[in-house]
């Protein structure tokens, strides 16, 4: 199964209101890229929570909840449905990522401006042991 990670801005879509709402469309995304990348997320694929522009860290892990479908407000975007699913053990910044040297051909590090990604299955046990590290 692939591995993904969706960046919101936090005062548009927090991590806090995705918890709290459980299930939620994954929407405003224009980029044809990140619309292909949405194309490709299956049932049940995790997906790391990236806070973008304030706070600059991964925070949390969803599911999805249901495959790509038309939006229905908007012709030209598309939707997932993700479940909240956890908190990272403790947050993992932009610049431990940057520091680190293992992503530097990640999405997240050389396409910065891009809102959904993949994430290599090495990648994210890398990103998941430094959460974890950070958390001990």
């Amino acid at each position: 199964m692939a591995k993904w990670l969706v960046k919101s801005e936090p005062f548009k879509w927090s991590w806090a209101q995705q918890k709290k709402k459980g299930v939620e469309p994954w929407d405003g995304v224009r980029s044809y890229q990140a619309l292909g990348n949405m194309r490709e997320m299956k049932l049940g694929e995790e997906v790391m929570f990236y806070h973008s522009n304030k706070g600059l860290e991964i925070v949390g892990i969803c599911s999805v909840a249901r495959e790509y479908y038309d939006d229905p407000n908007d012709e030209k975007s598309g939707l997932v449905d993700l479940k909240a699913e956890r908190d990272m053990p403790s947050p993992v910044t932009l610049k431990q990522i940057k520091a680190d040297g293992r992503f530097d051909e990640v999405a997240l590090v050389r396409q910065s401006r891009l809102s959904v990604m993949p994430i290599p299955d090495d990648k994210w046990d890398e990103l998941m042991e430094i959460s974890e590290a950070g958390a001990a």
